[in-house]
């Protein structure tokens, strides 16, 4: 597992995989699932993986998070950067900060809290975990009113900010003034588009942003990958091409839900055994398996255009 600092270019060398978290029958972590989809990633170029929202970390119990930390670090490889997510509670979050702070991870991120806050609030709470955790933490920006751009700004003045995911969804990403003042107030160098293929290309072209994050390129790393590094020469036709190869997976995780259609994704696709959705969250209906199954397999079919 690679420990150096996240720099700006770092976040354009490689996708950020957003990887689901695999687990036993019995909902127990499974090392050697986990190992097969890391190795999945890695094998098509990718080299860093958040441990997040796809992971379900919203529901992971308090006494398994030191296992969580200990699979993931050892799976990956030597020059793959892991980021494990904390929170989105502030009491979970400094709970955890603890076992962060004692393990390798250069970085991790805070998973955002929806409601119960106010962007002072989460300055103030932000800034308690990355001073016990002692290292610069990833800020998620994923709802309008969790955080104002200049209290963002704030955040990254004071040392506190690796890098900034940002998943606001837009009808048009290409209008958005909350990310266009973002971009004003914080260098662009250090935020990553937090939606996957489908509005990276806009965000990289009007708003600078240094890269991607991705669910579906846990199933097909290297055409992901592809586009990244398409953006990043201009070849803006080619990563057009790659990105409407992800539409269609895309399309049913944002009708149905992301997770849970990522999480079986990985399974049908027959990538590795994810096992069940860890509760609150439930399995897909017949009609919704088939429907993923199909997509997630032709994804993976595909190659470089």
């Amino acid at each position: 597992m690679r420990t150096d600092p996240v720099t700006p270019d770092l976040l354009r060398a490689s996708v950020i995989a957003v990887p689901p978290l695999a687990r036993t029958d019995d909902y127990s972590l499974s090392a050697e699932e986990n190992q097969k989809i890391i190795s999945h990633i890695e094998g098509g170029g990718v080299r860093t993986l958040l441990y997040g929202g796809n992971a379900n970390l919203y529901h992971i119990r308090p006494d398994e998070y030191g296992s969580l930390l200990q699979i993931i670090a050892e799976a990956a490889g030597e020059e793959t950067l892991v980021i494990p997510a904390a929170g989105p509670a502030y009491g979970t979050m400094m709970n955890q900060a603890s076992a962060l702070a004692h393990s390798g991870f250069s970085t991790a991120m805070v998973l955002p809290m929806q409601d119960l806050t106010t962007s002072e609030g989460v300055v103030e709470g932000l800034s308690h975990f990355a001073r016990a955790f002692g290292r610069p933490i990833v800020l998620y920006i994923k709802n309008i009113g969790y955080l104002e751009p200049e209290d963002a700004a704030r955040l990254v003045e004071a040392g506190h900010i690796s890098c900034i995911k940002y998943a606001i969804v837009r009808d048009d990403p290409a209008e958005d003034s909350y990310l266009a003042r973002l971009v004003e107030v914080v260098d662009p160098a250090i935020i990553v588009s937090g939606i996957g293929e489908q509005p990276a290309l806009i965000h990289r072209e009007r708003f600078q942003l240094a890269g991607f994050t991705s669910g579906c390129v846990c199933v097909n790393p290297s055409l992901s990958q592809a586009m990244l590094e398409a953006l990043n020469t201009g070849d803006l036709p080619r990563a057009e091409t790659i990105r409407s190869f992800f539409q269609p997976l895309e399309n049913l995780r944002n009708s149905i839900n992301p997770i849970r259609v990522l999480h079986e994704a990985i399974e049908l696709s027959g990538i590795a055994r994810s096992g069940p959705h860890l509760p609150l969250l439930s399995g897909l209906g017949d009609a919704e398996r088939t429907a993923v199954g199909e997509a997630a397999r032709k994804l993976l079919q595909l190659g470089l255009p």
